[in-house]
Parts: structure tokens; sequence; C-alpha cells
């Protein structure tokens, strides 16, 4: 059970870390405002996405509802997946497309050990 939320919390300290370094460098960073213009995004959803990012980092590490984590969890998969596929359509190279597989492998794993560690000990295989 202790490697079960050791593995938890990491990954989703992480995670968290990596969207609300990202969504800060969405609103302060000139080269972020080429990058969604890049992909072809408007340049309000830069702003929209960064809101988003960093509402759902705090909602993954808030002690919230699971109703609240599995909306931040299902937006943040969207998110990552969207992001390789605008990559990948973009025709950017391999090192801008490895950035949202590492996301989704982190998603992932936290939202597994999530629901694990949710479960009552008796439960656990």
């Amino acid at each position: 059970m202790k490697v079960l939320k050791i593995t938890y919390w990491a990954t989703t300290a992480v995670f968290s870390l990596m969207m609300a370094f990202s969504a800060f460098a969405y609103v302060t960073q000139p080269e972020m405002k080429q990058g969604f213009a890049h992909l072809g995004f408007p340049d309000y959803f830069r702003v929209e996405l960064a809101v988003a990012k960093l509402l759902g980092a705090v909602i993954l590490l808030a002690p919230v509802a699971t109703r609240f984590k599995e909306w931040a969890y299902a937006g943040f998969g969207i998110v990552v997946i969207s992001a390789f596929i605008a990559h990948t359509a973009a025709g950017d190279p391999l090192s801008a497309r490895i950035g949202p597989l590492v996301a989704l492998a982190l998603l992932l794993t936290s939202y597994f050990t999530y629901h694990k560690k949710q479960q009552p000990a008796g439960m656990l295989n």
C-alpha cells in the first residue's frame, strides 16, 4: 500500500507541475504564442487552456470529491492526446511529440493508482 501511495503522489505531483509550468509559460512566453499560431489555434485558446490547466492541476492535488478528479483526469487526457495529434498533424519533429506521450503515461499512472488507493484494503489484488 505504501508503494501505491508513493507512486500515486509522485506521478500526480510531477504531472501537475508539468501542467502548471506549461500554463504559466502559455501566458508569459512569446514563443508559446507563436507555437499556438504554428499549430493553427486561435490566441484566445492559449489563455483558455492555461486557465484550465491550472484549475485541473489544483484539483488533482487538492482533497476534493472524486467526481471533480474524474473530470480533471478526463480533461487532461483529452488535452495531452490532442497535443500529440496537433504536433503530428503540423509535421513537428518526434521531439515535440514525445512530451505529450510522457505526460499521458504519467496521467494514466496517476489515474490508475488513484483508483487503486481508493479501494478498501481487503479488495486490493
